[in-house]
C-alpha cells in the first residue's frame, strides 16, 4: 500500500482512469513523472506557451518519497526544475498549481479525511465523518515571482508551518492553524453554502480514488496473501489531503498510506527541554478513527451489532451524487444512538461509502474487471508476473487461437511481448502502461 500511494504510482494509476474517463477524474491536477516525463512537459508547457502568451503558469514540485513537506517547491517554468532540484538522484511528480483556493480568514487551507480501507475483496471502504484542516500561516497570494518560495503562504503542511511565527496552536475545535473539517462546514454552511454538496463530491472523489488504486492493488495482495490460503486480512487507514478551490470543487493533492496519529505537539518550555502539550483538535479526531477502526475490524466481533449497524443502514440507490450526503452523513446521529445503547461507547464516526454505493460507481471499475482476468491466469499464486503457461491459458479461454494462430505462435508471441517490454524503457511507454 505505501508504494502505490506514493506520488508517482499514483499519479499513474489516476492518469490511467483520466484517460478512460477524462470526466469523472478531473479533480487530480495534471502531472507529469520526473524525470522520465521532463522531456515531454517541457514540450507541453512552450507550445502552450507560444499559442497563449499572457499565459503564466506556476507548477509544484514534488519529490516522490517525500513527506511533511520535504523538498516541494514552485516553478513557473520547466527549465526552473534543473536549477532547484536533483532529478537524478530524486524521483518527483511535478503539476499544474491550484492558483485559486478557497480561503478562509485570507489563509489557504486544506483538508485530512481519513478513510479506513477494510477490504479489497470485496472492496469496503470508510470515511471518518470528520477531519482536520491545515491551514497556511501567511495570508494568500496568487503565486509571483516575490512570493513563489514563501512556503508558508502556498504549502498547507503542519510540519512546515509550526516553524512559522504566526502558527497558532488550536485551544479548541474551531481556532487556530489547525482545525476541525466540521467547524469549517458550519462557517460555509453560515454563508449560505450547500455543505451536502461539497461533502458529496468528497466522497465521490475518495470512492473513484480507490477504485483508481485497487487494481493494482489486488495484484500486490495475491503476491503475498494468495486467495485460498489461511492467514491474515489486511486492512489501512489512509490520509487524504484535499483542497477546495474557489468555486468548491475538491482536488486531491495526495494519499498518505501513513498519516500521522500523534495528538500533541512539542512546547519549549526552557532551551533544549520539551514537554508534549494535548492538542484538542487532533484528539477530537484521530482518538475516533483509530478507535472505530479497531472496533470495526476486530475479527471477534466481526459479526456484531457495529458491523451489522454500519452496513445495515440501506436507503434505495440514488441517481445523483449529491444525494449522497443526505444518507452518509445524516444517518450518523441514528447510528450513535443505537451504538450508545449497545456498547455504551462513544459514538461511532466512521461510515461506510463502499459497496453501500457500489451500483453508482460500477461502471468505473474496468481495470479491476481486467485484473481479475489476470489474477486467474497468473498460474501460480504469489507472483506479479503472467508466465506462459498462463499466457496460453488466457488465450485458450478466451478462444482467441485459430488455424492461424497456433499454441506454438502463441509461445513465440508471448517472448516478442516479454521482450518488448522489457526492452522498453518508462518513457517510452503509453501512459498506463
Amino acid at each position: 500500500m505505501t508504494e502505490m500511494v506514493r506520488k508517482i504510482m499514483l499519479s499513474r494509476a489516476v492518469r490511467v482512469m483520466q484517460e478512460l474517463f477524462p470526466e469523472e477524474y478531473n479533480f487530480y491536477p495534471r502531472a507529469w513523472i520526473l524525470p522520465e516525463e521532463l522531456p515531454l512537459f517541457t514540450a507541453q508547457v512552450h507550445m502552450v506557451k507560444e499559442k497563449a502568451t499572457s499565459w503564466r503558469p506556476t507548477f509544484i514540485v514534488k519529490p516522490d518519497g517525500g513527506s511533511q513537506g520535504d523538498g516541494i517547491y514552485l516553478i513557473r517554468d520547466p527549465s526552473e526544475i534543473q536549477m532547484l532540484g536533483s532529478l537524478q538522484s530524486r524521483a518527483a511528480v511535478v503539476q499544474e498549481y491550484i492558483s485559486k483556493p478557497l480561503l478562509i480568514d485570507k489563509l489557504k487551507f486544506d483538508i485530512r479525511l481519513y478513510v479506513v480501507l477494510k477490504s479489497l475483496e470485496p472492496l469496503e471502504i470508510y470515511i471518518a465523518k470528520d477531519g482536520l484542516t491545515r491551514f497556511c500561516t501567511e495570508p494568500y497570494q496568487e503565486p509571483n515571482h516575490k512570493n513563489l518560495h514563501n512556503m508558508f503562504m502556498h504549502l498547507t503542511n503542519y510540519s512546515l508551518n509550526i516553524h512559522s511565527a504566526n502558527f497558532v496552536h488550536s485551544e479548541s475545535v474551531s481556532t487556530g492553524s489547525k482545525r476541525t473539517f466540521t467547524s469549517i462546514l458550519y462557517r460555509l454552511a453560515a454563508k449560505g453554502i450547500d455543505i451536502k454538496k461539497v461533502w458529496s463530491d468528497i466522497i465521490s472523489l475518495v470512492i473513484k480514488t480507490v477504485i483508481a488504486l485497487a487494481g493494482e492493488l489486488k495484484v500486490y495482495y495475491q503476491a503475498e496473501i494468495p486467495q485460498g490460503k489461511p492467514g491474515p486480512s489486511c486492512f489501512q487507514i489512509l490520509g487524504f489531503d484535499i483542497l477546495l478551490v474557489k468555486n468548491l470543487k475538491p482536488v486531491l493533492l495526495e494519499v498518505n498510506a501513513n498519516p500521522s496519529m500523534r495528538i500533541e505537539h512539542e512546547h519549549e518550555i526552557s532551551p533544549g527541554v520539551f514537554e508534549y502539550v494535548p492538542s484538542p483538535v487532533d484528539e477530537e479526531v484521530k482518538v475516533a478513527v483509530i478507535r472505530d477502526t479497531l472496533r470495526l475490524i476486530d475479527p471477534s466481533k466481526r459479526k456484531n451489532n457495529f458491523t451489522q449497524s454500519l452496513q445495515s443502514d440501506h436507503v434505495p440507490e440514488t441517481t445523483k451524487e449529491e444525494e449522497i450526503f443526505d444518507d452518509s452523513h445524516s444517518n450518523f446521529q441514528e447510528q450513535d444512538a443505537g451504538m450508545h445503547r449497545e456498547n455504551s461507547l462513544p459514538s461511532l464516526c466512521l461510515k461506510q461509502v463502499f459497496p453501500k454505493y457500489a451500483k453508482q460507481f460500477s461502471y468505473l471499475r474496468v481495470v479491476e474487471r481486467i485484473t481479475n482476468l489476470f489474477i486467474r491466469f497468473l498460474g501460480i499464486r504469489g507472483t506479479t508476473k503472467l508466465g506462459s503457461t498462463g499466457f496460453r491459458t488466457f488465450i485458450r479461454c478466451c478462444k482467441l487461437s485459430n488455424s492461424s494462430l497456433s499454441m506454438a505462435s502463441v509461445d513465440i508471441l508471448y517472448i516478442d511481448i516479454t521482450r518488448r517490454w522489457s526492452s522498453t524503457g518508462y518513457d517510452q511507454r503509453e501512459p498506463g502502461e
